[in-house]
């Protein structure tokens, strides 16, 4: 029996133009300060004679495959990328890039922004609009009820404020 899994479906090409100069800026680390400095350590550890014993080496060939592969990565995504910097006509209707207040059955609110899958971060309240919660909300209007279905069972959500940051 093999290890096969079934493709993942292909992420939305969405970015906040925040989460764009954040990839931009990781690529430019890896690629510009990073890379260069494990590939010195490597050429200075191939000097030091057995190279299968030699822990600097083998730590740094596998350090540069690593960031090889993050750097082909993000080369290949920022090019797919489309960056949403334009707010929508309709402001009183949610859409990519939205900031939503939802209100819960025990009145409590939480807020979230609906930003693209490689900017996600539930702690700091940004969701990928490939989440269920996001696909539930896009298209809805203040006051909407919105119904979740979780493993620990439904919930209710009324959309209490919808607010659109002006980007620069």
């Amino acid at each position: 029996m093999g290890r096969w899994r079934p493709p993942q479906p292909k992420s939305s090409a969405y970015i906040t133009p925040e989460g764009a100069r954040q990839l931009k800026a990781e690529l430019h680390q890896l690629w510009k300060v990073e890379r260069p400095q494990v590939t010195d350590a490597v050429h200075e550890a191939a000097k030091n004679g057995d190279r299968s014993e030699n822990g600097d080496y083998i730590y740094g060939k596998k350090r540069l495959r690593e960031i090889d592969r993050r750097v082909r990565y993000l080369s290949k995504r920022l090019e797919e990328l489309t960056i949403v910097d334009r707010l929508p006509k309709e402001k009183d209707k949610i859409f990519f890039g939205a900031t939503i207040t939802l209100e819960k059955e025990d009145e409590s609110t939480v807020t979230y922004q609906i930003v693209g899958p490689d900017e996600f971060d539930v702690k700091s309240g940004k969701i990928s609009m490939d989440s269920p919660l996001a696909k539930a909300l896009l298209g809805k209007r203040l006051d909407d009820e919105i119904f979740i279905q979780k493993p620990e069972g439904d919930e209710t959500f009324w959309i209490a404020d919808i607010l659109y940051t002006q980007y620069d």
